[in-house]
């Protein structure tokens, strides 16, 4: 499989991360837990199989550079795949408009 660096962070750990992330931004940590919790297992696969915690839901294009875009949490709100102006959320839903 990948050979990726074996992570030491916790799921826990970096739903803490993330949401320190949004913290003071106008959105927020998905509240659906279940949700959340499959995408961060998503998250953690990546990293396993790929080295980084890459968004479970884009396709890496293995261009380095163009792939730092897809680390979670990215900078989402610039991409093209932005929901904010209709829904307010990431492409995978990690992120939601706070309310």
């Amino acid at each position: 499989m990948g050979g990726g660096p074996n992570t030491s962070q916790t799921a826990e750990d970096f739903r803490a991360a993330i949401e320190s992330f949004a913290a003071g931004n106008e959105f927020e940590v998905n509240p659906d837990r279940e949700k959340v919790d499959l995408l961060l297992k998503g998250i953690f696969e990546n990293e396993l199989n790929h080295g980084l915690k890459y968004c479970p839901c884009r396709l890496r294009t293995k261009d380095w550079e163009e792939d730092l875009r897809i680390v979670c949490p990215c900078h989402f709100t610039i991409h093209e795949t932005y929901k904010g102006i209709k829904d307010g959320e990431c492409w995978c839903g990690l992120f939601v408009r706070r309310k």
